[in-house]
């Protein structure tokens, strides 16, 4: 897999893996558009090649486009690759609600990275605070062979190893469950609890609570309660806190969360998210 293309090499994804590729052996050819990522590009040094030469002379293309458009981006591209080349998507929503077009020859791809886990070794400050990951910090990645030969797996793999390097491990898994993990786990809960704690603390403050006291209160007590939940600490809740999780469960947690993980709602909760003005309508 010598030639790359990456598409949107100049946006916000798009930069943190030329910044990695490019210290690679890969041939990169690099797509862009736009005024800022051309802009980028230049300040790396970087020169564009256009859409049409770089994906003909791929072995393989990345989308690091937005969701949105990754549908109409892969039907203009896909009828162009050479046969036997990988299409690798960097998020579910696109290849599980089948806006992948149909190409039998072509090998897709899909990974997406976990981003450094709130539990680690790191010790130097630049990966302490590299949250995003693919600069400093090590993460993990979770890859699926949506279609194509068994064989393509390991070029796909070592491919998204160095996109997202430092890499601390891959997971397998099937394009079905990175829809699991995101939307549904990842964002449509836990980017939705992250924001309700956010304003649980904004409540305290607006109660009379210093805010800088508020802050280190709520974000202290959560770093110990999530080892706790996640056993990464030896001790357990309290039985006050036990009694206090369950009274509070009954106030803020709605009853059958759980059928949010079925197969329908993370459907829904994907044409919602490519399709944002649905979100309002279902309000009205």
């Amino acid at each position: 897999m010598a030639i790359v293309a990456l598409i949107g090499a100049g946006g916000k994804m798009g930069c943190r893996i030329t910044d990695n590729l490019r210290k690679t052996s890969y041939d990169m050819k690099y797509v862009e558009v736009s005024d800022r990522g051309l802009e980028q590009l230049r300040q790396r040094g970087l020169s564009a090649t256009s859409q049409t030469e770089a994906v003909q002379s791929a072995d393989a293309v990345i989308l690091a486009v937005p969701d949105v458009v990754i549908g109409q981006v892969s039907h203009e591209i896909v009828p162009i690759m050479k046969p036997g080349a990988m299409l690798i998507v960097l998020d579910p929503a696109a290849a599980y609600m089948g806006h992948l077009p149909p190409r039998d020859d072509v090998v897709y791809f899909v990974a997406h990275p976990c981003h450094p886990p709130i539990f680690n070794d790191e010790t130097e400050p630049a990966a302490r605070r590299d949250y995003f990951g693919g600069i400093h910090a090590k993460q993990a990645v979770v890859c699926a062979l949506m279609q194509g030969p068994v064989a393509d797996y390991e070029a796909g793999e070592s491919l998204v190893r160095a996109m997202y390097a430092p890499v601390m491990r891959i997971h397998r898994i099937t394009v079905e469950q990175m829809a699991i993990l995101e939307p549904t786990m990842a964002e449509t809960i836990g980017a939705a609890t992250a924001m309700f704690l956010r304003q649980a603390m904004e409540e305290a403050v607006r109660r009379g609570v210093p805010s800088e006291a508020a802050r280190d209160f709520m974000l202290g007590h959560l770093q110990i309660e999530l080892a706790i939940a996640f056993g990464e600490a030896s001790n357990p809740f309290s039985d006050a806190c036990l009694v206090a999780m369950e009274y509070g469960r009954r106030y803020w947690l709605k009853e059958g969360w759980e059928r949010l993980f079925d197969p329908d709602s993370v459907r829904e909760q994907i044409e919602v998210m490519l399709h944002p003005a649905k979100l309002n309508a279902d309000k009205g």
